[in-house]
């Protein structure tokens, strides 16, 4: 088989992507005990040990969620998702994962609007190099050593004092996008943390998208 025709397709990148937003939101969630540990099951994925919900109304709306953003990746339409990890009495937000996403393989379309999807309740990247062609192998390799880092990142995040946490999620687009009729999502500020520190990850890209993924927190 030829090295093009091993290539990952569009469709197949933007799958590939959605997947690691799943599976690193999920780690997170996991990592940093905004649900209990009861609620995730243990899996081995890329090569690594995660664990994922087995909560059915979290799992339920990660499904929605993640569908959505398939299908604004898919239009050209997602410049970045952000999983804000938000005090449940106060609502402050004190740590802030933020995924750039990059169409590689398409002109930048200028991006304005971030998306809030009312979930609250249930950085800053370095530009990534143009894909060339590479095997669906080749990426969860590269994303093997992501999702290692965000395991690891408890070792050196501050200590979140067992206080009670909630989640939400933004998602940046473009101007024009309209967002979905059934009221889950409305406009939001970005929810920045003033003043914070920030931790970048490694980047990844495939053949027609780059993903940077980085952490903010207070200290």
């Amino acid at each position: 088989m030829s090295q093009v025709a091993q290539a990952i397709t569009l469709t197949g990148s933007t799958a590939l992507v959605t997947e690691y937003f799943g599976f690193a939101m999920n780690s997170i969630l996991y990592q940093r005990g905004v649900y209990p540990a009861e609620q995730f099951t243990l899996v081995h994925k890329y090569g690594v040990p995660l664990y994922i919900t087995n909560n059915e109304k979290l799992s339920e709306y990660m499904g929605h969620l993640l569908q959505q953003v398939i299908e604004w990746i898919s239009g050209g339409e997602c410049s970045r998702l952000v999983l804000l990890l938000l005090e449940a009495e106060t609502e402050v937000v004190v740590e802030r994962w933020e995924f750039v996403l990059e169409q590689t393989s398409q002109p930048n379309v200028p991006m304005s609007s971030a998306y809030n999807t009312k979930a609250a309740q249930v950085m800053y990247n370095t530009r990534c190099p143009p894909g060339g062609k590479k095997s669906e192998e080749e990426v969860r390799r590269d994303i093997q050593g992501v999702m290692r880092q965000i395991t690891s990142c408890v070792s050196f995040l501050p200590t979140l004092n067992g206080k009670p946490l909630v989640f939400d999620v933004l998602v940046y687009t473009t101007a024009t996008t309209t967002a979905p009729a059934d009221g889950s999502w409305e406009l939001s500020d970005p929810k920045l943390i003033e003043q914070g520190s920030v931790f970048h990850l490694k980047s990844f890209h495939t053949s027609h998208h780059g993903v940077n993924t980085a952490v903010s927190f207070k200290e």
